[in-house]
């Protein structure tokens, strides 16, 4: 008799899907720190209208990266992801 392991799925997002949506956090709390790096003389009108559209599109990318990789991560099937653990396998009897 054989005794079976029970197969944990993970619900939890990536790591990957966590660090790139703290760089999309972060990107955004930069675009929010503008106002005050003008008022401080850092940057100039011009430079910070650069820097904010950009900084703006970074995040917008890495937020839909980051829900993209947590979609992809919870798609996975249970009987993929039991094969991916090693059950499936040859003289394994799930």
């Amino acid at each position: 008799m054989s005794l079976r392991t029970p197969v944990r799925l993970d619900r939890e997002p990536p790591t990957r899907s966590k660090v790139t949506g703290a760089l999309a956090a972060l990107a955004c709390a930069a675009c929010c720190a503008l106002p005050l790096l003008i008022a401080a003389g850092v940057l100039t009108g011009a430079g910070a209208a650069i820097l904010r559209k950009t900084l703006v599109a970074a995040a917008a990318a890495l937020a839909a990266a980051a829900l993209g990789m947590w979609w992809l991560h919870r798609r996975r099937t249970p009987g993929r992801a039991a094969a991916h653990a090693g059950c499936g396998t040859a003289g394994c009897d799930c």
